[in-house]
């Protein structure tokens, strides 16, 4: 298969935000991987600086140049880059396109799991994902564990 016949899906919510994606590997397709590649526009990210807690990424850059924010610092990337973030808070990582001409194409493989959280450190937002729930809530806000529950009587 070409990645010019898989769909195309372009997302564009939020004015520093945005990206072309093509799910080379769906999920679904394989149950335990993902592989997508990615196109950023100029001086745009895909995603807010997040780490997960179940599944990994790594990066490989094919064409332009970014800056990867992690918790070591920021990192300049360009073609031919291989990027891992493990599933910790030290695989933390924001990408963005730093190129004034051209996007920034790269490819993203991803391991799967049935549930995955990914945490937000900037905006202290925790993300749960699983095939049926994709919810973002505030991490300080929570409650006790019983309420709403009934009383048996």
């Amino acid at each position: 298969t070409h990645a010019t016949d898989m769909p195309e899906e372009h997302k564009n919510e939020h004015p520093s935000y945005e990206y072309y994606r093509r799910n080379l590997l769906p999920r679904g397709l394989s149950k335990e991987s993902a592989v997508s590649l990615y196109e950023l526009p100029l001086g745009k990210s895909a995603f807010p600086y997040h780490y997960h807690l179940k599944n990994e990424e790594s990066y490989y850059i094919l064409k332009g140049t970014g800056k990867i924010k992690t918790p070591q610092g920021e990192l300049i990337v360009t073609e031919g880059d291989f990027i891992f973030f493990p599933a910790n808070a030290n695989g933390a990582h924001k990408m963005t396109n730093t190129s004034d001409t051209e996007s920034l194409i790269y490819l993203d493989f991803d391991t799967i799991h049935d549930v995955e959280v990914a945490v937000y450190p900037d905006t202290n937002k925790i993300g749960i994902f699983t095939d049926t729930i994709r919810q973002l809530h505030k991490r300080d806000e929570s409650v006790p564990y019983y309420e709403g529950e009934e009383v048996s009587q």
